[in-house]
């Protein structure tokens, strides 16, 4: 096989779904540049028609592209499903924070009209991730395509077969040729699309991935950058009403093992208190409810296997190794087949572990935390570099009040899964989790930059000070 040739396959079976050719980042974006004068002059009108009718074009072929969405990653149809809808539900979100969030604005100061108008950067590169291969970039291309920009897409080399998938949902709506341009390949296609001749790079993935692309454009300041990575996300269970329990322990297993927990948001430590047993006992006899299976099972399965084999190799040596530092088990990582990388929810007390690992295992794993009070829960929930989500179950207003204020996320829930969030809202984190730059409804804001002007329809002024007679 040439080094060149990517293969994507099914986790579930192994089976081929995908084969091609690692792209040109360097040709891709040439030939956008090309493009992007035409793209941009464009009106919003004729933009918005085109993006609405990709959203129409992804609905009339909803249910093959949540198909192949199950079969590239693994998931559950009825989940792949939801992520299509949230594809063609991207579009008329991103039109009315399109006009929010960088409209023009018109006014008067001085006597004097003033505008305030966007222009695209020129542009832009998106590099996509493998859990939501349509959802997550298609939340950076819908507003950059919008905002005038063109785009080079280079997905994630575990799910092309989605990406080259909606990219035809895009060729066959009216996007002109050079506005969305598909760049397959792995790491070495990624740095030379960071590198390319790019006006701004849109990023979902890894804290590590990202710490390198903001070392790398703080050399070209002038290119915008947005990062959103991941989090080791707190869920403080605290003073929850015992008929509350079976509701609660629903809430964190939802939040924990969505996805197989390869969500961004997904909880990963659970903070609870001296009364915490009664809880913990509920979540950990759901989690051995939950049917882990393929897409199509029947069945339906809560969750499927993790990316690929090499994903739960690392979540187990994750798990082992707290273990070996004096974790103590309440349900094992189990894997049910070496050969396929399905896990059963993995649930860990890590409370006599010393100087944990500030890390985010990107899978089916729940790490639990005993505390003696809620000024100790807060301080362990703010104990990480990262800053994507955090979220409270149990209590009243007036602790969620202390919760919010003192907690250091872009996502803070209550009495809500940590990975439940509004596509109307803003969606990003500080610190490891991102750079100050939410995507979702303020995506508009980085995929323009803004031109105030101050105009007049004839010549007006003069000198009225400091000149000779």
């Amino acid at each position: 096989m040439p080094k060149s040739e990517l293969v994507s396959t099914d986790p579930c079976t192994g089976e081929v779904v995908w084969t091609g050719a690692a792209g040109d980042p360097a040709a891709a974006t040439a030939a956008a540049r090309v493009a992007a004068p035409g793209w941009a002059a464009t009106p919003l009108d004729a933009r918005i028609a085109v993006a609405r009718a990709f959203a129409a074009t992804v609905r009339d072929r909803a249910e093959a592209f949540a198909a192949l969405i199950a079969r590239e990653t693994g998931k559950p149809l009825w989940e792949a499903r939801t992520e299509v809808a949230s594809v063609a539900a991207k579009v008329d979100i991103s039109v009315t924070a399109q006009a929010e969030r960088a409209g023009e604005r018109h006014g008067e100061t001085g006597g004097v009209r003033q505008a305030v108008r966007h222009k695209p950067h020129g542009v832009l590169g998106v590099l996509g991730p493998y859990n939501f291969p349509a959802h997550l970039p298609n939340g950076h291309i819908v507003p950059a395509l919008l905002a005038g920009n063109t785009v080079v897409f280079k997905p994630s080399e575990l799910t092309p077969a989605v990406a080259d998938f909606m990219a035809a949902c895009w060729g066959a709506s009216g996007l002109p040729d050079g506005a969305l341009t598909v760049v397959h390949g792995g790491r070495a296609e990624g740095e030379a699309l960071a590198a390319a001749d790019i006006d701004g790079l849109l990023f979902t993935g890894s804290a590590t991935t990202g710490a390198a692309l903001a070392r790398q454009f703080a050399a070209t300041p002038h290119r915008i950058l947005a990062l959103e990575m991941g989090g080791n996300n707190p869920l403080i269970a605290w003073d929850v009403a015992d008929e509350a329990l079976d509701a609660a322990a629903a809430l964190i297993v939802q939040s924990a093992f969505l996805s197989a927990g390869q969500r961004c948001t997904c909880a990963r430590r659970l903070i609870v208190g001296p009364d915490g047993d009664a809880l913990l006992d509920r979540v950990a006899r759901l989690s051995d409810r939950l049917i882990v299976g393929a897409p199509f099972d029947a069945p339906e399965p809560f969750m499927g296997p993790v990316i690929d084999n090499r994903a739960a190799d690392a979540l187990q040596a994750g798990f082992a190794a707290l273990i070996g530092r004096g974790a103590r088990v309440v349900r094992p990582l189990a894997r049910r087949d070496r050969e396929r990388p399905f896990l059963l929810p993995g649930i860990i007390d890590v409370t006599g572990v010393a100087e944990r690992d500030d890390a985010e295992l990107f899978g089916p794993l729940l790490q639990v935390v005993r505390v003696p009070d809620f000024a100790a829960a807060l301080r362990e929930a703010n104990a990480t570099a990262f800053g994507l989500a955090a979220g409270l179950i149990g209590g009243d207003a007036a602790l969620y009040d202390v919760f919010w204020r003192g907690s250091r996320a872009g996502v803070v829930n209550w009495n809500r899964p940590t990975n439940g969030a509004a596509s109307t809202a803003p969606f990003g984190g500080v610190g490891r989790s991102g750079n100050h730059r939410p995507s979702a409804f303020y995506a508009a804001d980085y995929c323009a930059w803004p031109v105030a002007s101050l105009e007049s329809d004839t010549p007006a002024g003069g000198i009225a000070t400091g000149l000779r007679p």
